[in-house]
């Protein structure tokens, strides 16, 4: 079987890849509770200050802070109460030397007061309080403008919308917000050996269960996009070229599993035209990429490492989200071997700052994916790491 004549460096593949995506332009207008996790299409300013308005940060009695600058446990300083209210509501009445308002957190500031005395530290009797400490002038209150200015950039277009987020849009009024179109990866799976349900007959004859659709549908939209599935398709060199191309025309990006090496029936990277195929990635060497298409290997470990390794990134870029992976410093609990001149994706599982290696190797072992929640990548330049050595774990 013919071999690579040079396997592109992992870095080099992938900043061609990128600088060969180009970013989605349409954006799509959706109500707040259709917009988790959907990438923000333009920059958020805020309308409004936030909070509106001088507010009590506490349950307690709004006050004149000079006041209280006497006030001790032993020698209490009276104040008069002359209105209470509760959430939502407003006074009308002014604070003056002696007086106090009784209010909640949240109520906007009575005039003439500058701090609120929390109701922990007044005693109060009737319509008076006992103020048994002092306070300062700003104290307990949130001013106006003090989380949100208007007029400030609060959500930069890119952002993946996250709860909090979306917190924050409702907050400032807003009902809607424009997010950029999710893009449509097609996802082709390939060979002979695939089935699509179970049949115990076909198991015994050498077939297998197709398991990396299901697998790459999930992943795509983990990170931003739509898949569209083209089915499970033979080792026909015609109709995966007619496929194939199909795919190319209504999708943003395809992914087709199978054929990326030199096989007889190899036939998907005879149909694009790649700007690599062949790099140093372990596993998932023959994984090739042009035309924006990934031609990946038919292996569900191998599938999964190259997405990792390659298609999240080309997915970010597309859907124009400013998407870093999540990555944690963690001590190694066994070492790690590899060659030099391999990019290796090592599974491993994270708990307590803790990275565990799967053992479980191998390019079709589901289980070891399934026993993972991140991986460790070991660069060309290394013969990998020492059992104790400082790690850092990029999780799933």
């Amino acid at each position: 079987m013919r071999e690579f004549k040079r396997l592109t460096p992992y870095k080099e593949a992938l900043e061609m890849m990128l600088n060969d995506i180009e970013e989605v332009k349409e954006v799509e207008e959706l109500p707040l509770d259709n917009a988790l996790g959907r990438v923000l299409g333009e920059d958020i300013v805020s309308p409004i200050d936030l909070p509106p308005f001088n507010r009590s940060a506490v349950d307690g009695y709004a006050i004149r802070a000079e006041d209280t600058f006497q006030a001790r446990e032993y020698a209490p300083i009276e104040l008069e109460v002359i209105d209470e209210i509760t959430a939502g509501m407003e006074s009308e009445k002014e604070i003056t030397n002696g007086k106090a308002i009784r209010l909640m957190t949240g109520n906007k500031m009575p005039n003439g007061a500058n701090a609120v005395i929390m109701q922990e530290y007044a005693k109060r009797e009737e319509n008076k309080i006992y103020v048994l400490r002092p306070v300062a002038p700003g104290e307990n209150v949130a001013f106006k403008g003090e989380d949100v200015k208007k007029g400030e950039v609060i959500l930069k277009k890119g952002q993946i919308l996250r709860p909090q987020d979306l917190s924050m849009l409702k907050a400032l009024g807003f009902k809607t917000v424009k997010v950029k179109r999710k893009p449509k990866v097609g996802i082709i799976v390939t060979g002979d050996e695939l089935i699509e349900d179970l049949s115990e007959k076909a198991l015994e004859s050498g077939k297998i269960l197709d398991s990396n659709s299901t697998m790459l549908k999930g992943l795509v939209r983990d990170y931003f996009s739509e898949p569209v599935f083209y089915g499970v398709i033979p080792d026909d060199e015609e109709l995966i070229r007619a496929t194939l191309e199909r795919a190319k025309c209504e999708c943003d990006l395809v992914l087709i599993t199978g054929g990326s090496a030199f096989g007889e029936k190899d036939y998907a990277h005879k149909f694009v035209k790649l700007l690599f195929h062949g790099c140093t990635n372990k596993p998932g060497r023959p994984i090739g990429y042009g035309e924006r298409v990934f031609v990946m290997s038919g292996y569900p470990s191998a599938v999964f490492a190259q997405f990792h390794l390659y298609v999240k990134y080309a997915l970010a870029k597309l859907a124009g989200a400013n998407y870093k992976p999540i990555k944690i410093k963690a001590t190694l609990m066994a070492k790690v071997p590899s060659s030099l001149g391999r990019h290796e994706f090592v599974k491993v599982y994270y708990e307590d700052g803790k990275a565990h290696p799967i053992r479980k190797k191998g390019s079709g072992i589901i289980s070891a994916l399934v026993e993972s929640n991140g991986y460790i990548e070991v660069p060309e330049d290394s013969e990998g790491y020492k059992e104790g050595e400082d790690v850092w774990v990029t999780l799933y």
